[in-house]
């Protein structure tokens, strides 16, 4: 697929959020109704681009994988086109989850990264459904249950947080700031 860009910017090798961050700053770069390419390695940063897109107001136009790098293109939005990001607002921290867990509190931790983030290491208990398939599978989680989303950093979690909560979630929590500074207990797939 040969698309007209006016920037491409390079976030191969680079993992969540990282891809995000070159793409805020890029997206800075160009012109209202312009074209940006975000050449990325990372699986995530597929449901990461889309749903930061949906999220701003830039327009997602699509993704196309080619030997293992995903071509990502976005429109900028027109000012008056643009919302300001919004951030899931009920967080906990990594201590106040890791205190319920050890309680023995009844919880259900829903673990977004993708499947190889998860094996090599998650929370015991914790459910495994990437951001990327979470639409697709909703009906494994229970809209009254209380829900923890976690990811690395805080952020693809935040975008599922997000979605759950329009989808009827309504008792949902962002674990922050996530697997990168978890302290708990780890289970690894063998």
């Amino acid at each position: 697929m040969n698309v007209l860009v006016n920037k491409m910017i390079d976030a191969k090798g680079l993992a969540c959020p990282m891809p995000i961050v070159k793409t805020k700053k890029a997206i800075e770069e160009i012109q209202p109704g312009q074209v940006l390419e975000v050449q990325a390695t990372d699986k995530g940063s597929v449901a990461d681009i889309q749903g930061w897109a949906k999220n701003t107001g830039h327009q997602y136009l699509g993704t196309v994988e080619e030997n293992g790098v995903f071509r990502h293109y976005l429109r900028k939005a027109d000012p008056h086109e643009v919302k300001e990001e919004t951030k899931y607002p009920h967080t906990i921290t990594n201590e106040e989850l890791q205190t319920r867990i050890e309680n023995g509190n009844d919880l259900v931790i829903l673990d977004v990264r993708e499947p190889a983030e998860y094996a090599f290491g998650h929370i015991p208990s914790a459910i495994s459904i990437s951001m990327g398939e979470l639409d697709s599978r909703l009906s494994e989680l229970k809209p009254t249950d209380e829900i923890y989303v976690i990811c690395r950093t805080g952020n693809r979690s935040d975008l599922a947080c997000q979605l759950l909560d329009e989808k009827g979630f309504k008792n949902v929590k962002n674990v922050l700031p996530g697997m990168t500074q978890w302290m708990g207990s780890i289970e690894k797939i063998q």
